[in-house]
């Protein structure tokens, strides 16, 4: 039976619209349960309504990056490009609100700023920015694992006496650049999707980099009508080759034999056929390249030698291969013509690692090898993320504990759902799951699905709450680490690890078990009356 709405109280509040906020809400509608959506953004869509900066699109092929909960909806929506850009997967997200009448219950342009777990009505008081507070039975943070921007901490950022734009923060209309000198400050994956474009506009653009980054090509075009006529006829068994996957990525098509069992040509041959598909795919061609340092070592060689040839000028190339990391530990970046820019003749290069930026000046941009003046500058410094969204949020579980001060020293979870202490507060795709190391769409889908089941297996028992136990976290965070040390992902400086944001702890936050073992973890977790999990019944 529902908790009636009136009166702001809910079965369940969900903090945040997009994939996940979405079908969280759509689920618990078919369950007869009473949601309320909080969104800060004015409209649904997430992470494709605030990351909306040139060039902005999927890493994901379009087929594979969507629902898969519904093949009314699969038949319906037709993708017009390989890799779909920003406008239309904010599109497909709208068609998705409106086909399933889901904005009656989504309030926008409202943020979350605290959660409060009362223990003796076993309800999480929900207040917002609107100075409104809502009670809820349980809290499904849907808040997305990239959604806190990093702010630019150069000395002298404010100073600056043109226009500053954050990639996370866009302006609606987009930004005309012709005959602007621009800086670009940082090479992640926004910068390598955002520098050509931008390059292609601007009097000159200088991008400033820190640490290159492995790209490969999406060689994206218009969807071929042939393989999407193959995935309409083929829907449901791709969709389950998906969660089969390692990386819940059916187009990766991962190997299983090892890169220092064939011979050089036949490595090669193999790296320049995924190269030549394009996407994340290159990484599947061994099934060692994320274990074995010198496995690893031949596919960086093989993307250096391509950079090299793609890049005229051979210290500017040098300058953009990656020497500090194995490939993959950091997030492959997948572009559309990145290295070819630096050819451009109103292109260049600064190595923040030679010349560091002093700070930020009114004119521009000072580095240790002097200043140089621009119109506008372009931050694309990435995400406080997996945790970020968390943190911002004021969350206090049993006697009053904050969620912020539980992981200070590194989050903890079990299975990435939830956390000991803080009784049916649910997170999707939270630390300690597959989540940015597997398809998202997948993994958002297999969590809802997760947290819909429980809600809907505690109310048949009459049970008033759900929390991880502390013996079952704990076992979950040594695994998580146990199986991250047994790769080369620790490696790198990543913000997988944390590493990017200054003072945050360094922990490796995804499960990179592979998504296939933990959807069955999670189903045994279930199946066995929620193991690892502290069920109290009937207002025991």
């Amino acid at each position: 039976m529902a908790d009636g709405a009136q009166g702001g109280a809910y079965d369940v509040a969900i903090v945040g619209a997009g994939f996940s906020g979405l079908y969280m809400l759509h689920r618990l509608r078919e369950l007869g349960l009473s949601a309320r959506v909080f969104e800060a953004g004015p409209s649904v869509g997430g992470t494709w309504y605030w990351n909306r900066y040139p060039g902005a699109r999927v890493d994901i092929e379009s087929q594979e990056y969507c629902y898969s909960f519904s093949p009314e909806l699969d038949a319906e929506w037709t993708w017009s490009e390989r890799y779909a850009a920003q406008p239309e997967l904010l599109a497909y997200l709208n068609h998705v609100a409106d086909r399933f009448d889901l904005r009656p219950d989504i309030q926008l342009e409202t943020r979350v700023t605290a959660a409060h777990y009362a223990e003796a009505a076993r309800r999480w008081m929900v207040t917002t920015d609107r100075g409104e507070r809502v009670t809820a039975r349980h809290v499904v943070m849907a808040t997305g694992c990239l959604s806190v921007a990093k702010e630019p901490d150069m000395p002298g950022a404010d100073s600056f006496a043109g226009a500053s734009y954050h990639t996370h923060r866009w302006p609606d209309g987009g930004v005309d650049f012709t005959g602007k000198r621009v800086a670009v400050i940082g090479t992640g994956s926004s910068a390598i999707q955002a520098i050509p474009q931008i390059a292609a506009q601007a009097a000159h653009l200088t991008v400033y980099q820190r640490t290159p980054n492995f790209s490969v090509p999406a060689h994206n075009g218009p969807t071929d009508p042939a393989v999407a006529a193959d995935w309409a006829a083929n829907r449901a068994q791709y969709r389950q080759e998906a969660r089969d996957a390692g990386f819940a990525i059916r187009a990766v098509r991962q190997a299983e034999e090892t890169a220092l069992a064939v011979s050089p040509e036949e490595r090669a041959a193999a790296f320049e056929a995924r190269w030549a598909h394009g996407g994340f795919c290159l990484l599947g061609a061994y099934s060692d390249l994320i274990f074995d340092k010198a496995a690893n070592d031949t596919a960086v060689a093989f993307v250096a030698d391509k950079i090299r040839s793609l890049v005229e000028d051979p210290a500017t190339a040098e300058k953009l291969i990656p020497k500090t990391y194995p490939i993959g530990s950091k997030r492959i970046c997948v572009d559309t013509g990145y290295y070819q820019t630096f050819n451009r003749p109103n292109v260049s290069l600064v190595d923040l690692i030679e010349t560091p930026i002093e700070a930020i000046t009114p004119a521009g941009v000072r580095t240790t090898a002097g200043e140089e003046r621009f119109d506008a500058i372009v931050y694309a410094i990435g995400f406080d993320a997996m945790t970020g969204a968390l943190s911002k949020i004021d969350i206090r579980g049993k006697g009053g504990a904050a969620l912020r001060d539980r992981w200070a020293e590194g989050p903890k979870s079990y299975l990435g759902l939830m956390v000991a202490g803080f009784p049916n507060l649910f997170i999707v795709t939270g630390p300690g799951s597959p989540s940015v190391l597997s398809n998202m769409a997948v993994s958002i889908e297999q969590h809802v699905e997760w947290i819909s089941d429980c809600i809907a297996w505690m109310g048949e028992r009459q049970a008033d709450a759900i929390e991880a136990s502390e013996a079952a976290q704990e076992a979950w965070v040594a695994h998580v680490n146990e199986v991250a040390d047994l790769t080369l992902y620790p490696q790198a400086n990543s913000w997988y690890l944390g590493a990017n944001v200054p003072g945050k702890p360094r922990v490796f936050m995804p499960y990179i078990g592979g998504f296939p073992a933990y959807r069955e973890k999670c189903a045994e977790v279930a199946a066995k009356g929620y193991e690892g999990f502290l069920v109290t019944a009937g207002g025991a």
